[in-house]
């Protein structure tokens, strides 16, 4: 049962979909996130996204999740391709309509189809794909990604789909449940956008101080280091080194391999000396205008690592495998360095971040801060929130810190239902593209500001001022005289006091100013202000995620299905044989309560679903198919069924028979039973 914390995976699908429970449960244990799930009624994705009181609508944190497989949506006729392809055009034009009617955001997901189906769904999925090129709100996960991810040989269940409409093995269920969780992960957590590196054995093969800069290597494992921080940097993240080396030897080591991938262009700054990692990754975050928890540091040292860890504890700390073999791999599974939404943005911000250098040491080089600020040439745009524009808005609420009154977080979905602003600048050094939000509404009287933030890399210019100039335009066009900022004060947002300090706040709370002196209100050079003063709130902090572990420890299917396992029968208190304890771990799983061996299944909760699950997962586990006659008896026990089990791995058919034959074993002595067996030996010998 949830709490009202709860992530709540809200799931519809076009067949049954319930095995999927114990994989997003395991993921929530495992990022420190309760979660709940909630199906809705089977096979019906239309009625889950137009009715508002399904699953769907009532969803108030967490994520919408579609699962479709194509053939389904003929259900009668998996056969009629026509059909099928009408049903999933009008199906797909519903998902594109259905985000403003959520609170949370949609997953799509096109699961495998059966081999039959494979070139109808081949056929569609490009057509698909398109289709959410252009979908504010709305997320795809394709079969392929998760097969990229996750990959299982044989994900299709005949026997389940003959039974109870569940077309896949529990091993694909398993990573179907990873690849969504790992989705909603990346959507819904507190981003990062810096990711440091060591040098030595790290971004190179040999140590360059020692082997000298011809000396050291590119491995493959680390080329794919090199590549995946190359893909890091297209999508947004700062590159920077933190190494303990001589500056001269890491530049002249680049400079003896110019065909490598990463070169020190790439890289916003370094701190490259013999100072404590600690230490320079503080001053990197102070020097870029960012948190510590914003930091990913990646190193070969486990030492290193941990003496980050220690004294940085902010900083996502990743140690690569000893084994530089499985660097790759382990790379490919590190759920920090995936970004389920990259904006245009994000792709200009290593360009945006040499704007604000080169504007810092033109404003160092200017005779006042005056005459610098008057030839900056600054143009503002703040103009209502577009459709294309969605994904960044609602990036910034969760990316900004500094210049942000609230910090109070928002996805697109709840973006879509206020009165939301972008704001645009530019300037003589160049465009900065949609760099802050503000939220209003009326109140009794004033425009009420519920949400007023810039980037980092707006700071400095007065846009703050363009901003609140087209506040107080927008209260006066509505009548009304004030306007009101709302103002929570955070560990961070010390230039967003310094601001309302400067119109005349004099306490860190909600700040209420006439909209004319807004209006006059300009930029000044900054004074010495008081710092925002320590709050007691509730943290927002990033959830403490071991990562690393993940990407080390559950990377296949396998180690994943094995941990679920372990996970239930951990909490299994079961005294029996061999068969009846791993019996024991499936009932405790499906079930979701501990289980004895007298435990009868119906009375412990058990229903159909559960039986055709049941009877799926012991030919998983022990290779037997039950027919649904020996489950589905309102008397039967785990230990009857173990039982059961047993019989038909050794091929007895006769259940009469087997039970007295195993009375007549039970009833003999230690003696008697050496004997049968010496005499069996002999037997065989003689044979």
């Amino acid at each position: 049962m949830g709490t009202a914390n709860s992530l709540r995976y809200a799931v519809s699908a076009s067949f049954t979909a319930e095995p999927l429970r114990g994989s997003l449960e395991f993921w929530g244990r495992q990022l420190g996130e309760p979660v709940e799930i909630v199906f809705a009624p089977y096979n019906q994705p239309l009625q889950t996204l137009l009715d508002p009181s399904s699953v769907f609508g009532q969803n108030q944190h967490g994520m919408n999740v579609l699962l479709v497989r194509l053939e389904d949506l003929a259900q009668f006729d998996h056969q009629d391709l026509s059909a099928i392809e009408a049903n999933a055009r009008h199906l797909i034009e519903e998902v594109r309509a259905a985000p403003p009617r959520f609170h949370v955001p949609l997953l799509f997901v096109l699961c495998p189809p059966s081999p039959e189906a494979r070139p109808l769904h081949d056929r569609m999925r490009l057509w698909i794909a398109q289709e959410f090129t252009d979908a504010p709100g709305l997320q795809l996960l394709s079969d392929e990604e998760i097969a990229a991810l996750y990959p299982v040989a044989d994900f299709h269940c005949t026997e389940g789909e003959r039974l109870g409409r569940i077309p896949y093995s529990q091993a694909y269920f398993t990573a179907l449940g990873t690849a969504i969780a790992r989705r909603a992960d990346a959507l819904l957590r507190p981003p990062y956008k810096v990711i440091a590196v060591d040098c030595d054995n790290t971004l190179w093969q040999g140590i360059c101080g020692e082997d000298g800069p011809d000396g050291v290597m590119l491995d493959p494992p680390r080329r794919a280091l090199h590549e995946l921080l190359i893909e890091q940097r297209d999508a947004g993240m700062l590159l920077v080194m933190a190494s303990k080396n001589n500056e001269q030897d890491v530049l002249d080591t680049f400079a003896a391999h110019p065909d490598w991938p990463l070169q020190p262009r790439h890289f916003a700054s370094w701190r490259l000396n013999w100072d404590a990692k600690p230490g320079n990754l503080a001053s990197l975050a102070e020097e870029l205008s960012l948190g510590l928890d914003s930091f990913i540091f990646v190193d070969d040292n486990p030492k290193e690592t941990a003496e980050v860890t220690e004294g940085a504890p902010e900083v996502l700390a990743l140690t690569l495998p000893e084994d530089v073999s499985r660097i790759p791999t382990f790379l490919h599974h590190v759920w920090a360095f995936d970004h389920a939404i990259v904006t245009d943005e994000d792709r200009q911000r290593n360009t945006y971040y040499e704007q604000s250098r080169e504007f810092g040491r033109a404003q160092r080089q200017a005779a006042t801060l005056n005459e610098f600020m008057a030839g900056l040439n600054l143009q503002v745009q703040v103009e209502p929130l577009t459709p294309e524009r969605l994904s960044r808005a609602a990036q910034l609420t969760q990316r900004t810190n500094q210049f942000n009154l609230t910090t109070v977080r928002r996805t697109e979905a709840e973006l879509r239902n206020l009165e939301v602003y972008t704001v645009q600048a530019s300037d003589r050094f160049g465009d900065y593209g949609v760099i802050g939000d503000v939220i209003v509404s009326a109140n009794d009287g004033a425009l009420d500001v519920d949400t007023f933030l810039l980037s980092c890399r707006a700071l400095g210019r007065g846009v703050e001022f363009r901003v609140l100039h087209h506040l107080a335009d927008l209260a006066a066009a509505r009548g009304l005289s004030k306007l009101l900022l709302r103002f929570s004060p955070t560990k961070k947002n010390q230039p967003a006091w310094q601001f309302l300090q400067n119109l005349g706040a004099k306490e860190q709370a909600d700040f209420v100013i006439d909209a004319a002196a807004a209006r006059r209100a300009e930029w000044q050079a900054p004074q010495t202000v008081a710092p925002v003063a320590k709050v007691k709130r509730v943290s927002t902090a990033r959830r403490d995620v071991d990562y690393g572990r993940i990407a080390a420890e559950f990377a296949t299917v396998e180690q994943i299905s094995r941990a679920i396992s372990l996970s239930h029968r951990a909490v299994q208190v079961f005294e029996g044989n061999d068969i009846e304890r791993r019996l024991a771990a499936i009932w405790s799983e499906l079930l979701e309560k501990p289980v004895r061996r007298a435990d009868n299944f119906f009375d412990l909760g058990g229903h159909s679903l559960l039986v055709v699950l049941l009877i799926l997962r012991i030919k998983e586990e022990f290779g037997v198919a039950l027919p649904v006659d020996d489950v589905y008896s309102g008397t039967l026990t785990l230990e009857d069924l173990a039982r059961t089990i047993e019989m038909h791995q050794l091929g007895a058919l006769d259940p009469d028979e087997y039970h007295a034959l195993l009375a007549e074993i039970e009833g003999l002595s230690d003696e008697e039973v050496r004997a049968l067996l010496a005499e069996e030996q002999s037997s065989g010998a003689a044979d």
